[in-house]
């Protein structure tokens, strides 16, 4: 795909996943817990790529799926992506004020109403999520689709469900949350493989959920899913290096939240452990990999590979 083609095709697909994130925020208006849900509002609002709903959409399309169905999920993974970064930020953990160039959700609400957006965020992510059900009844009674195509939509999405539980829980982000902090304030020596881990699972659990719940819900077979998983390991482990990276050599007014903290704190990352020219040599290998697993799947992935690779050397 032209490079000035895609970017024009991501400005409309990046604003078509903000409407939808968008859409699903729960109202405040009239509410006696408003305080919380303006917290959680804020939290998602503020900013971001959008990265991990397009990815899903984007999946999703590349194995011709149509419906609507979708669009609960893209909404539920933004949050869940969210709430990580709202306790991340918790002066009990990294302590930050600011993120995409604004207070972080505890500074501007106080610690203990950005605990309860977290814990709201994570909760509404699962009940959005599961209006897909509801969707695929309705766009079932509108276009007559046969019982049999019916229940196996219910089925796609149940599936889609156990994913998002088992990426974003104790087997998934959750768990390389554990050993990050663990490993943080008990100033371990990590070896390559515990920080694989921390990568794995509190980066790249996400983003390999966001490939397999697109491909699930448009109908992909289970080697096509492995792949998927792959590819989102891989992708997902070579935006935490560059992550890394951004910490070292990126500037607060790009990045838009604080620089150079893992340096201050002590902490082991990647960059550390290999110097920044083996972690931008191990960004590219990996990212390389992501794109060569890309090619043996079917659909159009034109625009997925240059997404992929726009996050190859990306500056914020």
């Amino acid at each position: 795909m032209d490079r000035k083609k895609f970017v024009v095709e991501l400005k409309k697909q990046t604003e078509n996943s903000e409407k939808i994130v968008m859409k699903y925020l729960p109202d405040p208006e009239d509410k006696l817990q408003h305080s919380v849900m303006e917290a959680m509002n804020y939290s998602v609002t503020v900013g971001g790529k959008r990265l991990r709903p397009l990815l899903i959409q984007e999946t999703y399309r590349m194995f011709r799926g149509q419906e609507t169905f979708v669009e609960p999920f893209m909404a539920a993974i933004e949050m869940i992506h969210t709430y990580s970064l709202v306790h991340d930020d918790l002066p009990c953990l990294d302590n930050d004020t600011l993120r995409r160039g604004c207070d972080t959700t505890w500074k501007k609400y106080g610690d203990a109403m950005a605990l309860l957006a977290g814990d709201g965020l994570l909760n509404y992510a699962y009940e959005t999520a599961m209006k897909s059900f509801d969707l695929i009844e309705k766009e079932g009674s509108a276009f007559e689709v046969s019982p049999e195509t019916e229940i196996s939509r219910y089925q796609s999405c149940a599936k889609a469900l156990k994913i998002l539980a088992d990426k974003a829980g104790i087997f998934g982000m959750v768990g390389g949350q554990c050993l990050d902090v663990e490993a943080e304030k008990q100033n371990l020596n990590l070896s390559e493989e515990e920080l694989l881990f921390i990568h794995e699972h509190k980066t790249a659990a996400l983003i390999q959920a966001c490939f397999m719940i697109g491909g699930v819900l448009a109908g992909a077979g289970k080697r096509q899913i492995e792949r998927l998983e792959k590819i989102g390991y891989n992708v997902g482990v070579a935006f935490q290096i560059r992550d890394d990276l951004l910490d070292v050599i990126g500037d607060t007014e790009t990045l838009g939240k604080n620089v150079g903290s893992d340096e201050k704190d002590g902490k082991q990352t990647y960059v550390t452990l290999h110097g920044i020219e083996q972690s931008e040599a191990d960004e590219k290998k990996l990212t390389e990999e992501a794109l060569s697993l890309l090619e043996g799947l079917p659909g159009n992935h034109e625009f997925m590979e240059e997404l992929i690779l726009s996050l190859l050397g990306r500056r914020k």
